[in-house]
């Protein structure tokens, strides 16, 4: 299992934060109308450094203790243009524009990851 942890890089870690991305866009999307509803983001770059840098341990009694993250998975309340009547931070256009472009980068690393795979099966199979 190494090997192919080694062979497909962190795609397959950034395939999973995507997709986690689009479902919060998503969810942005579907309560723009709910009243105090706050919109959300994921921070993508610092989730994925998180993933792959290994944990800081103490090594001496009088170490500090690694600070907590700010927000579980990543997530942060998005500030809006225009602040809406009802308390609601969803604007519609943003949030299909961040949509859009996050389906975009699915897609590209999606087709990496295809392509790690495709290397590896035509290695395997002596071509």
């Amino acid at each position: 299992m190494n090997f192919f942890d080694s062979a497909l890089g962190s795609h397959p870690q950034a395939l999973d934060l995507r997709s986690k991305r689009l479902e919060v866009l998503a969810r942005n999307i579907a309560n723009a109308d709910t009243p105090n509803f706050k919109a959300q983001d994921l921070d993508f770059r610092s989730v994925l450094k998180e993933t792959q840098s290994e944990p800081m341990v103490a090594t001496h009694s009088k170490h500090y203790k690694q600070a907590e993250p700010e927000s579980a998975g990543g997530l942060m309340y998005r500030i809006p243009f225009n602040i809406a009547f009802d308390g609601n931070t969803v604007e519609l256009n943003v949030e299909q524009a961040q949509y859009g472009k996050s389906a975009a980068d699915y897609q590209a690393t999606l087709n990496f990851l295809e392509q790690r795979v495709s290397g590896i099966r035509k290695a395997l199979r002596g071509e």
